[in-house]
């Protein structure tokens, strides 16, 4: 069976990585399925993850729950990666939208799908630009972009570079669409895995 495409989507917060999810999923050329780790975690781990956070509110040792959080976050993340294996393995196209700011989970991703066609895809904007969105919407906490800035754009090897702020995402979909269609070696996760192991 012919592995499904991985478009993988690097970007902060609002820095425009669903609504460029939205354009690969409404044109009708590949089909995709959309993985948001937004979703994912909220949709199908919400109740455990609010019992968490109650936890960690309610703990007079907020070290030892702090340490339990983070190990639960990260089967929880590590879970979210082999989902979208699995899905590739099932020949199924998917668009992955999520935010790599930590690297260590990073890393457990690159040991998970190296072996699959990752479209390692930068999807950025300005600091300014950034700042002015999160303000627009009413469904993120000020200041979670800038906070992810430095960490999330660590990583310079892309398949692609997209620049929300001068691209619509209608633009952006195409501009990835025309990359597959080239036929042009997937080949940032793959540097990116040597880099991780030390590989020079």
């Amino acid at each position: 069976m012919k592995q499904g495409i991985i478009v993988f989507l690097n970007g902060t917060s609002s820095s425009g990585k669903t609504s460029i999810s939205t354009e690969l999923l409404n044109q009708n050329e590949i089909s995709f399925r959309h993985l948001s780790i937004d979703d994912f975690f909220h949709g199908l781990f919400h109740d455990y993850i609010d019992f968490i956070n109650t936890k960690c509110s309610k703990s007079a040792d907020g070290e030892d729950v702090e340490v339990s959080v983070q190990i639960i976050l990260d089967s929880l993340v590590t879970l979210f990666y082999s989902t979208v294996k699995f899905m590739s393995e099932k020949g199924i196209n998917v668009v992955v939208d999520t935010v790599n700011d930590n690297e260590e989970r990073f890393n457990t991703c690159l040991g998970l799908l190296i072996d699959r066609p990752v479209l390692f895809v930068g999807v950025t904007c300005s600091k300014e630009e950034l700042i002015r969105r999160e303000k627009l919407r009413e469904d993120r906490q000020s200041g979670l972009a800038i906070a992810q800035y430095d960490i999330v754009y660590r990583l310079n090897e892309y398949d692609i570079e997209l620049n929300t702020e001068t691209l619509r995402p209608n633009e952006c979909a195409n501009l990835i669409l025309n990359f597959i269609r080239s036929n042009r070696e997937y080949s940032a996760f793959k540097k990116l895995n040597k880099r991780s192991v030390g590989v020079s």
